[in-house]
């Protein structure tokens, strides 16, 4: 599989995490019935001789997006031309890469909730009959013209589903929502990814690491990595159980997976707003914070463990998260 250097390309923002990612359906851990359905697609298209239809990936950071969209190229035998949302800013970049794509080739969008207007306008007819409408000129000289593309599979990736336009959910046939992984799926992971980091791991340590990731692979291998250089310190090549707590500890990261602005989340819901409601923004300017950093980075996690709960009045604390923070809720004082 081979990327190609073309405009609007979008940087990977974590390199050493890149050289951990599986490279096949068979090598990706977690997410067994996307897997499965993934698998017939592809060969169902291969077998056609046609390109796989378009793919939406639905899931908060770090859950396996972007592997997912170079494992399609890889097993479709195409390469893969990677962008974003905000990387393409006008109707001629996304022409620009359509034009160089080559049949069966993957377009890779991540953040696609943040394409342009303009630019989703021309996507659709790209979408759904290869074809690229551009217009010359301007005024009442102006004219159309259409060219042919080349068939292609687009992937496109988002964190924020209910900010994607109607007509471009639409055009998507296969339409995937990743889950928070389990624990025992994060062991693996790490166990995978301890040879190529060139240090061994302890099967309790990879245990405790992956409890405390949030259901995310991304983080488990960065507390993997950081685990790593704690062991390299100590001069040991191996990630022992006492290295693992040692590593959590000295990165503020609770039995839950909750680090420090987790926890201040919590804390200021329930005790500057009596457990809540509050706004988003509300909540964010008291925390300093951009509201889409919480709502993407941030509340997800929090929700899947049940200590935070949306209401159409804004965020309410639960039972639960009086509980993980030892306080009482204030309706039982």
């Amino acid at each position: 599989m081979a990327e190609r250097d073309l405009g609007a390309e979008r940087q990977d923002t974590d390199q050493p995490l890149r050289a951990l990612r599986p490279r096949t359906l068979a090598e990706f851990v977690g997410q067994t019935e996307i897997k499965e359905r993934l698998q017939v697609y592809i060969q169902a298209a291969r077998a056609r001789n046609e390109p796989l239809d378009h793919v939406l990936l639905l899931s908060p950071p770090g859950l396996g997006k972007t592997t997912l969209a170079y494992i399609i190229a890889h097993e479709i035998g195409g390469h893969i031309k990677v962008s974003s949302g905000p990387a393409i800013e006008r109707p001629g970049d996304l022409a620009a890469i359509l034009t160089h794509l080559s049949p069966g080739d993957v377009l890779f969008v991540d953040e696609i909730h943040r394409l342009r207007p303009q630019v989703e306008e021309i996507l659709y007819p790209a979408m759904e009959e290869y074809k690229l409408d551009i217009v010359l000129g301007e005024g009442p000289h102006a004219r159309s013209i259409r060219l042919d593309l080349a068939p292609f599979t687009l992937v496109g990736a988002t964190t924020r589903e209910g900010l994607l336009t109607a007509p471009l959910r639409d055009r998507f046939e296969v339409v995937f929502r990743l889950d928070f992984y389990r624990p025992e799926e994060l062991a693996e992971i790490i166990r995978r990814a301890a040879p190529r980091l060139g240090v061994d791991v302890e099967e309790r340590a990879a245990w405790e690491l992956a409890s405390r990731a949030r259901g995310t692979p991304r983080i488990a291998l960065r507390l993997l990595r950081r685990a790593r250089d704690v062991a390299q310190v100590a001069g040991a090549n191996t990630v022992s159980l006492a290295v693992a707590e040692e590593t959590l500890s000295m990165l503020g990261i609770d039995g839950k997976g909750l680090d420090g602005l987790d926890r201040k989340i919590l804390e200021v819901v329930i005790d500057r707003f009596d457990g809540g409601p509050v706004g988003l923004e509300t909540l964010a300017a008291a925390l300093g914070e951009d509201p889409d950093t919480i709502a993407e980075l941030y509340e997800p996690y929090l929700i899947a463990l049940g200590f935070i709960r949306r209401t159409p009045q804004g965020r309410l604390a639960t039972d639960k998260a009086y509980a993980h923070l030892e306080r009482t809720p204030s309706r039982l004082l």
